[in-house]
């Protein structure tokens, strides 16, 4: 009894990571002169929550539905996005709308234009941004900007709806700083990557195959080092061939290694699948992930004029992030290693990690929505 209660808290503290990703939408901006053409890519499945896209009620969305709410779509998006320059209000006008897919789904794409006022190309830019702020505290809006050869970019949220960015080349230390912030939300955003990592962290504070005893803390230190240390060499060595287009792959395929990766390192909580060499595995699965964490770097692009030092930030952020996990981690591990609250955890956790990366799984490979987000 204690052990189904358990399961249905623990699925429960899981059911946020049932969704691959939360609410983000990709807003591009290329400033020439006093003229803006803007591209907004905007999550259908948000759409159509917050102002109805399904007609018929069927759980489907065609392309006629769409399309029927496309003066809708651009009257909401656009009542929620203001760009002012220094020198007064850019109105925006809507001016054709499309379909993509990203992975994780199909989005709106709502293309725009800005007329600026003023005589002279404006030297920044005020927006302001509020989709979904009503709906979802967890929306992010990623927004890349292009004005003179140059490219900046900003994340907006319900906490941070405004911002001004000047349209001079950029600071350097200013630009790495952002993208070291960028890779810090990225990994703590990324469930499936969260989960793989917890995942290998677990047993850190137990003696393979003896769950009783238990390590000192010096080497549940060095074994979690081991793990951290080959996931981090691997992702970032495939993060930065993926950025830099030396390697691509179908981002489906990428997405659902990621999904096979987590199933299989919680499933080596249970069946001694790696043997003792949970290092290598953070490695060989590190290598996946890397891929996974460059199409952010995709949606956000790389400044051409700061390249390497960009994708240096954004990898360090990455590792913040994912060290900040460790550190939250280790200590709460280490004083319940002895309880039969961290042995549920170890075991029925990982049964419920499981169960969620098989249904990423299936969704991906096949491109359908099994869980609503």
């Amino acid at each position: 009894m204690k052990r189904c209660l358990f399961i249905l808290l623990l699925c429960a503290w899981l059911a946020p990571a049932q969704a691959h990703k939360p609410s983000d939408s990709y807003l591009s901006l290329a400033v020439h002169d006093r003229q803006i053409e803007g591209q907004w890519d905007i999550a259908l499945r948000d759409l159509d929550f917050a102002i109805g896209l399904d007609g018929n009620g069927d759980g489907a969305l065609t392309w006629d539905e769409i399309r029927a709410r496309h003066a809708a779509i651009a009257a909401y998006a656009l009542q929620r996005l203001q760009v002012t320059s220094d020198q007064g209000a850019c109105p925006l006008t809507a001016v054709e709308q499309l379909i993509d897919h990203h992975t994780d789904g199909a989005y709106s794409v709502l293309r725009f234009r800005a007329d600026c006022p003023g005589g002279a190309a404006p030297a920044s830019m005020t927006i302001g941004y509020t989709l979904f702020a009503d709906l979802d505290p967890q929306h992010k809006g990623l927004v890349k900007i292009n004005s003179g050869g140059t490219t900046q970019t900003a994340i907006f949220d319900p906490d941070s709806p405004r911002q001004t960015i000047s349209l001079a080349a950029p600071d350097r230390l200013a630009q790495f700083g952002a993208y070291v912030k960028h890779g810090i939300w990225h990994i703590w955003i990324g469930y499936d990557h969260i989960l793989f990592l917890l995942s290998l962290l677990l047993p850190a504070v137990l003696l393979p195959g003896l769950r009783e005893q238990q390590h000192g803390l010096k080497a549940a230190f060095v074994d979690v080092l081991k793990v951290v240390t080959a996931f981090t060499l691997a992702h970032s060595l495939t993060l930065s061939l993926a950025s830099l287009s030396v390697v691509s792959l179908p981002s489906r395929w990428v997405e659902s290694a990621i999904a096979a990766s987590v199933i299989l390192a919680a499933l080596n909580n249970l069946l001694p699948l790696f043997r003792g060499k949970r290092p290598v595995a953070a490695f060989v699965f590190g290598l996946i992930h890397g891929f996974g964490f460059a199409s952010v770097l995709r949606d956000l692009g790389l400044p051409q004029g700061s390249l390497l030092a960009s994708l240096l930030g954004f990898n360090l952020g990455v590792e913040i992030g994912q060290l900040a996990i460790v550190a939250a981690f280790l200590p709460v591990a280490w004083l319940l290693r002895k309880t039969w609250l961290y042995r549920q955890v170890l075991t029925v956790g990982s049964v419920a990690i499981a169960v969620v990366a098989c249904v990423w799984l299936v969704e991906r490979i096949a491109d359908i929505k099994l869980i609503s987000a």
